[in-house]
């Protein structure tokens, strides 16, 4: 594996019984990165996460991590990854000081001086049990104890999911402080997208199991735009034919248009404008499911 590379898939899928959750996956992603992974339910992206922190076998394919096959569950190499799991799993019936005692027994790269001083920092006492902390303290607890393994990846699946915003906040904030201070590769997977865009710059974008998009956020948003024009004379059917073209939505005067750099519809009239993370994931899932409804073959019977 290239040094700059922190996980690399290969034709990575993952079946439960008939069901396909991952197909085909090839994927490099980089290393010192904030990486957000985005999808809507379904899409696979907690089996992802789960193949790359080694908590599930691939059906075929392989996933390394480091260099390493990431099934392999050495000492070692578990210590090299922080894992945070959306329901934010701690022993209700520890306090958080033996929650931290237990991490420094089970992880030879324990910081305990960083644990403690992150929790003090959020005012989140160790005599405290977990059952007693908030939602967003829950958090912050499993995040502390992810981060002070030390690890070179942090995985984190959906951690912003249950929480109030004022705590999402707090938790984002926490998270880019400690990425600031240590050189760690994070993989976060959220719907919250609107967040992910103030702290991440690498994006992959899954869907039905297969990767759609994986590039640097700068480089996807400045290779997008959103096209506005008259509306006179330019139907969905023929815009939507159009290179490059993923969306078109008509309004009653003018048609936008969300279409790659360079490429798609551009006449006298027509204007340029940059598009949000958000407006991007979106205008890709929507030419995703467009797609595989023209593609699904008529049944008689069915709604036309």
């Amino acid at each position: 594996m290239r040094t700059d590379v922190v996980v690399s898939t290969r034709g990575l899928s993952k079946r439960y019984g008939k069901l396909l959750a991952l197909d085909d996956c090839d994927l490099d992603l980089p290393s010192g990165r904030v990486v957000a992974l985005v999808g809507p339910n379904g899409a696979g992206k907690t089996t992802l996460l789960r193949l790359i922190a080694g908590l599930l076998h691939p059906t075929t394919g392989s996933v390394s991590v480091l260099g390493q096959d990431a099934a392999t569950d050495t000492v070692a190499a578990l210590s090299r990854i922080g894992f945070v799991a959306q329901e934010h799993p701690l022993y209700k019936r520890f306090r958080v000081g033996e929650l931290l005692r237990l991490g420094r027994e089970l992880n030879p790269g324990w910081d305990q001086a960083y644990a403690e001083r992150r929790l003090a920092d959020l005012g989140i006492a160790p005599h405290r049990r977990a059952a007693q902390l908030s939602g967003g303290q829950q958090a912050q607890v499993a995040l502390a104890l992810a981060l002070a393994k030390r690890p070179r990846l942090l995985v984190l699946d959906e951690p912003l999911a249950s929480l109030d915003p004022l705590a999402r906040r707090e938790f984002l904030r926490s998270l880019m402080t400690a990425v600031a201070d240590d050189t760690i590769t994070v993989l976060f997977s959220s719907h919250v997208v609107t967040e992910l865009e103030r702290v991440c710059d690498h994006l992959i974008l899954i869907d039905e199991g297969r990767i759609r998009l994986a590039d640097d956020l700068d480089s996807l948003l400045a290779g997008h735009r959103l096209l506005v024009g008259p509306r006179n004379g330019h139907t969905v059917e023929t815009l939507r034919a159009a290179e490059g073209v993923l969306t078109v939505v008509h309004g009653e005067r003018h048609v936008n248009v969300v279409a790659r750099t360079g490429q798609g519809p551009t006449a006298p009239g027509w204007q340029a404008h940059a598009l949000s993370l958000e407006d991007l994931v979106h205008a890709y899932l929507e030419n995703s499911q467009r797609a595989r409804t023209q593609a699904r073959p008529f049944q008689e019977g069915s709604p036309r």
